[in-house]
């Protein structure tokens, strides 16, 4: 399967009587998108502001982060079984206005939501700060569920990325990136003497608002399959989810998934990357066995000589995550795990709740209980009082000036389990 994907650089964002790109710069008609976007009998008000990198501005509570995009060539539409028909995609061309976001904010859903800051310290540990954010806020009526607040919300933020989207339909990108994967057999005649990678991509599948669609489906509901790694980066891939905002994986990094990006780095040069392994986390222990066992088979199915392995989440999903490293190396395929640590403000205590001997090639994307103080801004968009509540906040998190003391959980994105981060790791 091959996709071409068309990036149009975005350098600035503003409100304008029509919505175009002139010059890189993204004018956004407010009326009309809040016309295209409106009308759930769940939402009483919806309103839109651009938030800047550098400018004084907290946006919180983060729902989901989601990147414009729309299919120019080939089959199907973007965000498939959602917006579009469930047509396979992954094939022909799209196009991305690159370095823009629509964010979704708003009244809490659940516990586990997020921060983004554009500026001070606490832009440094999330990548969305380098955007220029279209922030939907979005206020639900009275004593609406959770669910279908979340259901909403989500809705919405995906019609607006998909507004911003078509835009991009008849402009001559940037530049053009060709990602492909060929078949199976193909690919192993193509690179005979190249080792077989795969990627075993683990989608949060909890339930209670912890939740990941595939082709519109709720993955809780699917067993291990395979993707090509180009229908992930067209939209078949969603978030629902509202866990931890440190690690949660936004529709944004779902369609810029950065191992995937690497492995392609290296496809018919290191390694031949032969696709994607999607898989759920479950909570009962016999769904887990399922899970990994069909993980694992897979992988020998396609012959891989080597998988890369990220999860989504921590605490529960570690077992998950272990699982599906061991009984992959039983296989005699040589892993590497992608996660994060909840080691503790100190660092001091243990990174993962579960552990083998076999997970000895690890990669970290930071202690996401490392605690920070965020600075006051001038400018809130959202809201702040159930800051001490979240994930990753306390009683007492947000001071009386502004400033919030959290630990790193709760901005958006500081500890991402795809490495879609700013954290690197420095060796003594």
């Amino acid at each position: 399967m091959r996709l071409e994907l068309g990036n149009i650089f975005i350098k600035d964002v503003k409100f304008s009587n029509t919505t175009r790109v002139d010059s890189g710069v993204l004018y956004i008609n407010k009326e009309e998108i809040l016309k295209e976007i409106g009308g759930d009998e769940h939402v009483k008000n919806i309103d839109i502001e651009l938030a800047h990198p550098g400018d004084e501005i907290r946006i919180t509570p983060v729902k989901d982060v989601i990147e414009p995009r729309v299919k120019v060539e080939g089959p199907g539409g973007i965000f498939p079984g959602i917006l579009s028909k469930v047509d396979t995609v992954g094939s022909g061309r799209t196009h991305a206005l690159k370095n823009v976001a629509i964010v979704t904010a708003g009244k809490i859903v659940g516990f586990q939501e997020g921060i983004i800051d554009m500026t001070g310290i606490g832009a440094k540990y999330t990548p969305f700060s380098k955007n220029h954010n279209v922030v939907v806020i979005a206020e639900p009526v009275d004593g609406l569920k959770q669910y279908d607040h979340e259901a909403a919300v989500r809705m919405i933020g995906l019609k607006a990325a998909a507004y911003l989207g078509e835009i991009a339909k008849d402009i001559t990108p940037d530049e053009v990136k060709t990602y492909e994967t060929e078949p199976i057999l193909d690919s192993v005649k193509k690179y005979p003497d190249l080792p077989k990678v795969g990627y075993v991509y683990m989608l949060q599948t909890q339930g209670l608002l912890h939740d990941t669609y595939v082709y519109g489906v709720d993955a809780k509901k699917i067993v291990p399959t395979l993707l090509y790694p180009t229908e992930i980066m067209d939209g078949a891939i969603i978030s629902g989810n509202c866990v931890s905002a440190c690690d949660k994986n936004p529709t944004y990094v779902h369609l810029n998934n950065g191992i995937i990006e690497e492995l392609y780095a290296k496809h018919g040069k290191e390694i031949n990357f032969v696709g994607v392994i999607i898989t759920n986390e479950n909570v009962f222990l016999a769904d887990k066995e399922r899970s990994s066992n069909w993980t694992a088979k897979l992988c020998r199915f396609l012959g891989l000589d080597g998988v890369v392995i990220s999860q989504e989440g921590f605490g529960n999903p570690d077992t998950d995550l272990i699982m599906n490293c061991k009984k992959i190396e039983r296989e005699g395929i040589k892993t590497v795990i992608v996660t994060d640590e909840f080691a503790g403000r100190d660092g001091a205590s243990q990174s993962l709740a579960d552990a083998d001997e076999k997970a000895d090639a690890v990669v970290t994307n930071g202690n996401a209980n490392e605690t920070i103080i965020l600075p006051p801004m001038k400018k809130i968009i959202g809201m702040t009082d159930y800051v001490d509540v979240i994930a990753g906040g306390f009683d007492g998190s947000l001071r009386p000036d502004g400033s919030i003391e959290v630990e790193i959980q709760a901005i958006t994105g500081a500890t991402n389990e795809t490495g879609y981060v700013t954290l690197s790791t420095k060796g003594f």
